[in-house]
Protein backbone atom coordinates (compact mmCIF):
# COMPACT_ATOMS: atom_id res chain seq x y z
CA UNK A 1 0.00 0.00 0.00
CA UNK A 2 1.21 3.49 -0.77
CA UNK A 3 1.98 5.08 2.62
CA UNK A 4 -0.96 7.16 3.84
CA UNK A 5 -3.36 5.74 1.23
CA UNK A 6 -5.75 4.57 3.91
CA UNK A 7 -9.10 5.73 2.53
CA UNK A 8 -11.84 3.23 1.82
CA UNK A 9 -11.86 2.52 -1.92
CA UNK A 10 -15.55 3.37 -2.27
CA UNK A 11 -15.10 6.79 -0.64
CA UNK A 12 -11.73 7.74 -2.11
CA UNK A 13 -10.95 10.97 -3.96
CA UNK A 14 -7.70 9.53 -5.36
CA UNK A 15 -6.85 5.92 -6.21
CA UNK A 16 -3.30 4.65 -6.69
CA UNK A 17 -3.06 1.96 -9.39
CA UNK A 18 0.19 0.08 -9.92
CA UNK A 19 0.96 -0.79 -13.54
CA UNK A 20 4.23 -2.80 -13.67
CA UNK A 21 4.41 -3.19 -17.45
CA UNK A 22 7.98 -3.84 -18.64
CA UNK A 23 7.92 -5.12 -22.22
CA UNK A 24 9.33 -2.38 -24.48
CA UNK A 25 12.14 -0.86 -22.40
CA UNK A 26 15.05 -0.37 -24.78
CA UNK A 27 18.07 0.03 -22.51
CA UNK A 28 17.78 -0.80 -18.80
CA UNK A 29 14.75 -2.96 -17.98
CA UNK A 30 13.24 -3.20 -14.53
CA UNK A 31 10.15 -0.98 -14.59
CA UNK A 32 8.16 -4.00 -13.42
CA UNK A 33 9.61 -3.19 -9.99
CA UNK A 34 8.66 0.50 -10.16
CA UNK A 35 5.31 0.52 -8.33
CA UNK A 36 6.62 -1.49 -5.38
CA UNK A 37 9.81 0.59 -5.14
CA UNK A 38 7.88 3.86 -5.20
CA UNK A 39 5.68 2.62 -2.36
CA UNK A 40 8.66 1.31 -0.37
CA UNK A 41 10.82 4.40 -0.68
CA UNK A 42 7.88 6.62 0.28
CA UNK A 43 7.57 5.00 3.69
CA UNK A 44 9.91 7.49 5.37
CA UNK A 45 8.00 10.61 4.29
CA UNK A 46 6.15 12.52 6.99
CA UNK A 47 2.37 12.45 6.71
CA UNK A 48 2.19 16.22 7.28
CA UNK A 49 2.94 18.72 4.50
CA UNK A 50 3.92 22.17 5.75
CA UNK A 51 3.42 23.79 2.32
CA UNK A 52 -0.32 23.01 2.29
CA UNK A 53 -0.76 22.50 6.05
CA UNK A 54 -2.45 19.17 5.44
CA UNK A 55 -1.95 15.46 6.14
CA UNK A 56 -1.69 13.00 3.26
CA UNK A 57 -3.74 10.43 5.15
CA UNK A 58 -6.62 12.93 5.38
CA UNK A 59 -6.87 13.51 1.61
CA UNK A 60 -8.91 10.48 0.64
CA UNK A 61 -6.24 8.38 -1.09
CA UNK A 62 -6.78 4.64 -1.58
CA UNK A 63 -4.46 2.06 -3.13
CA UNK A 64 -5.97 -0.40 -5.60
CA UNK A 65 -2.75 -2.41 -5.68
CA UNK A 66 -1.00 -3.56 -8.85
CA UNK A 67 -2.68 -4.63 -12.08
CA UNK A 68 -0.50 -7.62 -12.90
CA UNK A 69 1.20 -7.15 -16.26
CA UNK A 70 1.70 -9.65 -19.06
CA UNK A 71 3.55 -9.52 -22.38
CA UNK A 72 0.72 -8.38 -24.68
CA UNK A 73 0.92 -4.60 -24.28
CA UNK A 74 -2.24 -3.77 -26.25
CA UNK A 75 -4.32 -6.26 -24.30
CA UNK A 76 -2.83 -5.10 -21.01
CA UNK A 77 -3.55 -1.44 -21.77
CA UNK A 78 -7.18 -2.30 -22.53
CA UNK A 79 -7.51 -4.01 -19.16
CA UNK A 80 -5.71 -1.22 -17.31
CA UNK A 81 -7.95 1.34 -19.01
CA UNK A 82 -10.93 -0.50 -17.56
CA UNK A 83 -9.47 -0.34 -14.05
CA UNK A 84 -8.81 3.38 -14.39
CA UNK A 85 -12.26 3.96 -15.90
CA UNK A 86 -13.80 2.38 -12.80
CA UNK A 87 -11.91 4.94 -10.71
CA UNK A 88 -13.23 7.78 -12.86
CA UNK A 89 -16.78 6.45 -12.63
CA UNK A 90 -16.39 6.52 -8.85
CA UNK A 91 -15.62 10.27 -9.08
CA UNK A 92 -11.98 9.77 -8.08
CA UNK A 93 -8.70 10.68 -9.74
CA UNK A 94 -6.58 7.72 -10.90
CA UNK A 95 -2.90 7.93 -9.93
CA UNK A 96 -0.93 5.36 -11.92
CA UNK A 97 2.49 4.08 -10.83
CA UNK A 98 4.56 2.63 -13.68
CA UNK A 99 5.87 0.63 -15.20
CA UNK A 100 7.06 1.82 -18.58
CA UNK A 101 5.62 5.03 -20.02
CA UNK A 102 3.28 3.08 -22.30
CA UNK A 103 0.90 2.62 -19.35
CA UNK A 104 0.12 6.34 -19.44
CA UNK A 105 -1.98 5.72 -22.55
CA UNK A 106 -4.46 3.56 -20.63
CA UNK A 107 -5.07 6.25 -18.01
CA UNK A 108 -5.33 8.97 -20.66
CA UNK A 109 -7.97 6.96 -22.51
CA UNK A 110 -9.87 6.48 -19.24
CA UNK A 111 -9.76 10.16 -18.24
CA UNK A 112 -10.11 11.76 -21.72
CA UNK A 113 -8.23 15.03 -21.06
CA UNK A 114 -8.03 18.04 -23.36
CA UNK A 115 -4.40 18.82 -22.50
CA UNK A 116 -1.56 16.39 -21.79
CA UNK A 117 1.27 17.80 -19.68
CA UNK A 118 4.36 15.65 -19.37
CA UNK A 119 7.73 15.94 -17.66
CA UNK A 120 10.01 13.91 -19.91
CA UNK A 121 13.54 13.80 -21.30
CA UNK A 122 12.21 12.39 -24.57
CA UNK A 123 9.59 13.58 -27.03
CA UNK A 124 8.04 10.07 -27.33
CA UNK A 125 6.49 11.11 -30.64
CA UNK A 126 7.80 8.23 -32.75
CA UNK A 127 5.43 6.36 -35.04
CA UNK A 128 7.28 3.17 -34.08
CA UNK A 129 10.47 2.10 -32.35
CA UNK A 130 12.33 -1.03 -33.45
CA UNK A 131 9.21 -1.95 -35.42
CA UNK A 132 6.95 -1.63 -32.37
CA UNK A 133 4.09 0.85 -32.79
CA UNK A 134 3.06 0.48 -29.13
CA UNK A 135 6.23 1.38 -27.27
CA UNK A 136 7.27 3.71 -24.49
CA UNK A 137 8.87 5.81 -27.26
CA UNK A 138 5.52 6.28 -29.04
CA UNK A 139 3.28 7.12 -26.09
CA UNK A 140 2.84 10.87 -26.63
CA UNK A 141 1.97 10.32 -30.30
CA UNK A 142 -0.77 7.92 -29.19
CA UNK A 143 -1.92 10.29 -26.45
CA UNK A 144 -2.54 12.93 -29.13
CA UNK A 145 -5.22 10.64 -30.58
CA UNK A 146 -7.13 11.42 -27.37
CA UNK A 147 -5.94 14.82 -26.12
CA UNK A 148 -6.09 17.99 -28.20
CA UNK A 149 -2.61 19.15 -27.24
CA UNK A 150 0.58 18.07 -25.49
CA UNK A 151 2.99 20.15 -23.43
CA UNK A 152 6.33 18.37 -22.98
CA UNK A 153 8.48 19.87 -20.25
CA UNK A 154 12.19 19.11 -20.04
CA UNK A 155 12.50 17.33 -23.39
CA UNK A 156 16.04 17.39 -24.71
CA UNK A 157 16.26 14.59 -27.25
CA UNK A 158 14.34 13.00 -30.10
CA UNK A 159 14.69 11.83 -33.68
CA UNK A 160 14.50 14.27 -36.57
CA UNK A 161 11.00 13.04 -37.36
CA UNK A 162 9.94 13.59 -33.76
CA UNK A 163 11.22 17.17 -33.72
CA UNK A 164 9.31 17.78 -36.96
CA UNK A 165 6.16 16.39 -35.35
CA UNK A 166 6.81 18.54 -32.26
CA UNK A 167 6.82 21.66 -34.44
CA UNK A 168 3.11 21.22 -35.19
CA UNK A 169 0.52 23.40 -33.48
CA UNK A 170 -0.75 20.73 -31.05
CA UNK A 171 2.65 20.20 -29.37
CA UNK A 172 4.57 22.60 -27.13
CA UNK A 173 8.10 21.69 -26.07
CA UNK A 174 9.60 23.52 -23.10
CA UNK A 175 13.38 22.83 -22.93
CA UNK A 176 15.00 22.19 -19.56
CA UNK A 177 16.41 25.70 -19.26
CA UNK A 178 12.95 27.25 -19.62
CA UNK A 179 10.98 24.96 -17.31
CA UNK A 180 11.58 27.10 -14.20
CA UNK A 181 9.77 30.02 -15.87
CA UNK A 182 6.88 27.97 -17.28
CA UNK A 183 3.41 28.62 -15.83
CA UNK A 184 0.28 26.57 -16.57
CA UNK A 185 -2.52 28.32 -18.44
CA UNK A 186 -5.20 25.79 -19.28
CA UNK A 187 -8.35 27.90 -19.25
CA UNK A 188 -11.25 25.55 -18.59
CA UNK A 189 -9.57 22.51 -20.20
CA UNK A 190 -9.23 19.16 -18.44
CA UNK A 191 -5.59 18.25 -17.90
CA UNK A 192 -3.61 15.05 -17.50
CA UNK A 193 -0.21 15.22 -15.79
CA UNK A 194 2.44 12.57 -16.49
CA UNK A 195 5.85 12.36 -14.82
CA UNK A 196 8.44 10.29 -16.65
CA UNK A 197 11.16 10.10 -14.03
CA UNK A 198 13.82 10.38 -16.73
CA UNK A 199 12.84 14.05 -17.01
CA UNK A 200 15.15 14.45 -14.04
CA UNK A 201 18.86 14.65 -14.67
CA UNK A 202 20.26 11.13 -14.18
CA UNK A 203 22.45 12.46 -11.40
CA UNK A 204 19.26 12.77 -9.35
CA UNK A 205 17.34 9.71 -10.63
CA UNK A 206 19.59 7.10 -12.23
CA UNK A 207 17.05 4.33 -11.72
CA UNK A 208 15.31 4.61 -15.08
CA UNK A 209 15.41 2.86 -18.42
CA UNK A 210 16.87 5.48 -20.75
CA UNK A 211 18.94 8.11 -18.97
CA UNK A 212 19.51 11.46 -20.67
CA UNK A 213 21.94 14.04 -19.22
CA UNK A 214 21.34 17.80 -18.89
CA UNK A 215 17.96 17.31 -17.27
CA UNK A 216 15.77 18.84 -14.60
CA UNK A 217 16.45 19.24 -10.90
CA UNK A 218 13.94 17.71 -8.47
CA UNK A 219 12.82 21.16 -7.27
CA UNK A 220 11.95 22.17 -10.82
CA UNK A 221 9.87 19.02 -11.23
CA UNK A 222 8.19 19.62 -7.87
CA UNK A 223 7.31 23.18 -8.85
CA UNK A 224 5.71 22.00 -12.10
CA UNK A 225 3.68 19.29 -10.36
CA UNK A 226 2.53 21.74 -7.70
CA UNK A 227 1.59 24.40 -10.25
CA UNK A 228 -0.40 21.95 -12.37
CA UNK A 229 -2.09 20.44 -9.32
CA UNK A 230 -3.08 23.84 -7.96
CA UNK A 231 -5.10 24.58 -11.09
CA UNK A 232 -7.69 22.06 -9.91
CA UNK A 233 -8.23 20.88 -13.51
CA UNK A 234 -6.29 17.59 -13.43
CA UNK A 235 -8.28 14.44 -14.24
CA UNK A 236 -5.41 11.94 -14.09
CA UNK A 237 -1.79 11.62 -12.98
CA UNK A 238 1.06 9.15 -13.23
CA UNK A 239 4.71 8.55 -12.34
CA UNK A 240 6.44 6.14 -14.72
CA UNK A 241 9.77 4.66 -15.83
CA UNK A 242 11.12 3.99 -12.32
CA UNK A 243 13.22 0.84 -12.20
CA UNK A 244 15.51 -0.97 -9.73
CA UNK A 245 18.88 0.18 -11.12
CA UNK A 246 19.76 2.61 -8.32
CA UNK A 247 19.63 2.89 -4.55
CA UNK A 248 16.11 4.29 -4.48
CA UNK A 249 16.73 7.82 -5.77
CA UNK A 250 14.26 7.55 -8.67
CA UNK A 251 11.61 5.80 -6.58
CA UNK A 252 11.92 8.33 -3.76
CA UNK A 253 11.59 11.23 -6.19
CA UNK A 254 8.62 9.58 -7.89
CA UNK A 255 6.80 8.98 -4.62
CA UNK A 256 7.46 12.51 -3.45
CA UNK A 257 6.15 14.00 -6.70
CA UNK A 258 2.96 11.95 -6.44
CA UNK A 259 2.43 13.27 -2.93
CA UNK A 260 3.17 16.83 -4.04
CA UNK A 261 0.52 16.49 -6.73
CA UNK A 262 -2.10 15.18 -4.32
CA UNK A 263 -1.39 17.90 -1.75
CA UNK A 264 -1.58 20.63 -4.40
CA UNK A 265 -4.61 19.24 -6.18
CA UNK A 266 -6.59 18.64 -3.00
CA UNK A 267 -6.05 22.25 -1.94
CA UNK A 268 -6.54 23.64 -5.46
CA UNK A 269 -9.83 21.78 -5.86
CA UNK A 270 -11.35 23.22 -2.68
Amino acid sequence: MFPGAIADRDDADYVVVGAPLDVSTTFQPGTRFGPDRIRRFSETFDDYDHHTESHFSDLGVADHGDVRAWDDAAEYLDYLEGVCTDVVWDDATPLVLGGEHTVTLANVRATDPDTFVCLDAHLDLRAEYDGNELSHATVTRHVLDVADEAVILGARTGSEAEWNRASEADVTVVPPGDVADWEPDFGDRDVYCSVDIDGADPGFAPGTGTMEPFGLAPREMRDVVRAVGETGDVVGFDVVEVNDRDDGQAASLGGKLLREFVFADAVGSV
